[in-house]
């Protein structure tokens, strides 16, 4: 009598595969913690010691000023897995599966394109001329001396570009490139990946950020009623 053989487990996907890495604009959040603590000193002290109507114009104004500095600072951000490109922008959440992206341009601003040829707009990615320009440097000065910068574009051998999710050509040599416009490049090594991969299919979603339109549209009204009643 023969024993029935055990067949091995099957391969269980890397979490890698589904965990989101997130891109942020470390400037912007700086600058938006900046915006915030002025706009919060200026309006306290206005709440406390102003007259008159002059603390109404400040409540009114913090609550249209605060929604709208954490929208276009803080709170766009990109997340990126294996199957779908996340996209959060200062009033709007894009969800595109990796099927349905036809494209990633980068000019004067990134952007990434649909299927259907709507293009959304990657607040949390922004092009940095000076970037390219001191990219273009180290580049220029690497061909002269033959060497490469450990860490900097696709130089040090990285395995899986800087997102980490493999793909072709993803860590090996090639030309330094400005921070954003590598990551542009991984996100294209990704897209063209997964674009067919079974998971990396649906329909593109969007919706509206209510919690920062709701407030930000209030303290407009408010502030439109303070001033218009004199």
């Amino acid at each position: 009598m023969t024993t029935p053989e055990h067949e091995p487990p099957a391969p269980q996907p890397s979490a890698s595969e589904y965990e989101d890495r997130v891109h942020r604009s470390s400037a912007g959040i700086a600058g938006g913690v900046l915006l915030l603590a002025i706009i919060l000193w200026l309006g306290i002290d206005a709440l406390v010691a102003g007259e008159g109507r002059t603390p109404w114009l400040a409540l009114a104004g913090m609550i249209l000023a605060v929604p709208l500095v954490v929208a276009f600072t803080l709170r766009p951000a990109v997340y990126v897995n294996a199957d779908r490109l996340r996209v959060r922008n200062p009033f709007r959440v894009i969800v595109l599966p990796w099927g349905q992206v036809s494209g990633l341009r980068s000019g004067y601003s990134n952007e990434v394109l649909d299927r259907s040829g709507t293009k959304y707009q990657l607040w949390a990615v922004p092009v940095s001329l000076r970037g390219r320009k001191r990219a273009a440097r180290q580049e220029a000065r690497a061909a002269a001396t033959g060497e490469r910068v450990a860490g900097t574009g696709r130089s040090g051998g990285r395995g899986g570009g800087v997102l980490g999710f493999g793909g072709p050509g993803a860590g090996t040599d090639g030309p330094i490139r400005a921070a954003g416009d590598q990551f542009m490049d991984d996100l294209r090594e990704l897209r063209d990946t997964r674009e067919n991969a079974e998971a990396a299919q649906g329909e593109v979603t969007v919706r509206w950020a209510y919690e920062i339109v709701g407030p930000a549209l209030a303290g407009a009204v408010v502030l439109a009623i303070l001033i218009a009643l004199g």
